[in-house]
C-alpha cells in the first residue's frame, strides 16, 4: 500500500510539473460578443524557463478599438498608436486610428508567481461571430523571450497543443 501511495504522489508531481511547464498566457474570459465592450484579462502563469518576466507586449487585432490598459503598480504602460485598415463607428464617431499594441514594462514578475494584465476594449461589429479572435503576446524575461503568437489557420479548430498559442476569445453574435 505504501508503494502505491508513493507511486500516486510521484505521478501527481509529474502531472503538475508538466502542466506548469506547458502553461501559456491565456485570456480569462473565453467568449465575448462582437459589437460590445470586452475586458481582456491576460493571465501570465510563469516566466521564461525560470527567469522573471520584465515586459509584456500585447498586439491589438484589427477590429478591436477603444483600447485602455489598466495601470499596474510597479510597471509602466505604453500604448503604440497606428492606423486601422478600416474605419469604425464608435458611439457615433468615425475612428480610423488608435492603439495597435499595449506594452507593460519595468516591473518584475518572478517565475513562480502568477499575475494578470488587463485592457478594456470594444469589439466592433466588423468582427465575424462564431470565430476566434487572437491577441498575440510577447513575454520578455530577464533571460529569454516567449512568443505566444501562434494563430491556427482559418477554419482550423483552435488548439492549445501548439508550442506557443496566442490567447484567443470566441466571438459570439449579438442576441
Amino acid at each position: 500500500m505504501r508503494t502505491g501511495l508513493i507511486y500516486a504522489t510521484t505521478m501527481a508531481a509529474c502531472v503538475l510539473a508538466g502542466t506548469s511547464a506547458s502553461a501559456h498566457i491565456s485570456l480569462e474570459t473565453k467568449q465575448a460578443m462582437a459589437g460590445a465592450s470586452y475586458k481582456a484579462v491576460f493571465a501570465v502563469p510563469h516566466g521564461c524557463a525560470g527567469s522573471p518576466t520584465v515586459k509584456i507586449r500585447v498586439q491589438i487585432p484589427e477590429g478591436v478599438i477603444a483600447v485602455k490598459p489598466m495601470p499596474k503598480a510597479g510597471w509602466s504602460v505604453d500604448v503604440v498608436e497606428g492606423k486601422y485598415t478600416g474605419e469604425y463607428d464608435y458611439h457615433g464617431n468615425k475612428v480610423s486610428s488608435g492603439p495597435k499594441e499595449v506594452v507593460w514594462s519595468g516591473g518584475k514578475l518572478p517565475d513562480h508567481n502568477y499575475d494578470e494584465f488587463v485592457i478594456s476594449t470594444f469589439l466592433t461589429d466588423s468582427l465575424k461571430p462564431n470565430t476566434m479572435l487572437y491577441f498575440p503576446v510577447v513575454q520578455e524575461c530577464e533571460k529569454g523571450v516567449s512568443r505566444w503568437i501562434e494563430i491556427p489557420a482559418e477554419g482550423a479548430t483552435p488548439s492549445h497543443e501548439g508550442k506557443s498559442p496566442a490567447p484567443g476569445v470566441k466571438l459570439l453574435p449579438k442576441p
